[in-house]
């Protein structure tokens, strides 16, 4: 079963990675990615896709720069998440054949990721836009268009953010934080994989 889940590994260092990403897929979380303002961030990805490509939908967030996507695209990742919504990033993501979920906060930045070509919408920080907030863009949004949750969202909280019109998460803190062991990381991942079970279909 798929779950509309990405985990954000933020800090990770490359020796940890594919012992981390693995947790997570065993856990039942197949989306990863490792922010690029993270240490060696490059040479994470790398191993991942080079151990789990085929089992796990790897890529990068916090990309600002087109030339980063071209850097993503040559060591194979399939994803690119950023903390913004450009237009640039957007269009060299899927010309590079990869899934674009850029960062976004009002109905102007929705729709103009939209019409860039986004696969999907970063709602960030969401804590600050609030499932209000989040209701109210759900009613002018493709219905299509998959929105993920980003900042201040976790398993206590799916149930209220998915009623108001969520399609997924992103979990940054929650789920890894610097240091943290995969066995820290698969303990985390199966609380937050046994809530999103619980969520109604």
């Amino acid at each position: 079963m798929s779950r509309d889940i990405i985990a954000i590994l933020r800090g990770i260092s490359p020796e940890d990675a594919v012992p981390v990403a693995r947790a997570l897929l065993e856990a039942g979380i197949d989306r990863i990615e490792v922010p690029l303002n993270s240490p060696e961030p490059f040479d994470s990805i790398a191993r991942m896709v080079d151990a789990l490509g085929s089992e796990a939908t790897i890529g990068a967030g916090t990309v600002l720069d087109p030339a980063d996507v071209d850097r993503l695209a040559a060591i194979g990742a399939r994803m690119v998440v950023s903390p913004d919504c450009n237009p640039e990033v957007i269009a060299a993501t899927k010309d590079a054949g990869m899934l674009s979920y850029p960062g976004v906060f009002t109905a102007s930045e929705c729709f103009a990721a939209i019409r860039a070509g986004a696969d999907g919408l970063k709602i960030f920080p969401a804590f600050k836009l609030g499932t209000d907030g989040l209701k109210a863009l759900s009613a002018v949004l493709p219905r299509e268009v998959p929105t993920f949750a980003v900042g201040g969202v976790g398993p206590d909280n799916f149930s209220a953010w998915r009623s108001a019109g969520v399609t997924g998460f992103g979990i940054g803190t929650g789920i890894y934080t610097p240091g943290a062991s995969a066995e820290d990381v698969a303990t985390r991942a199966a609380g937050i994989v046994s809530a999103w079970d619980a969520l109604p279909a």
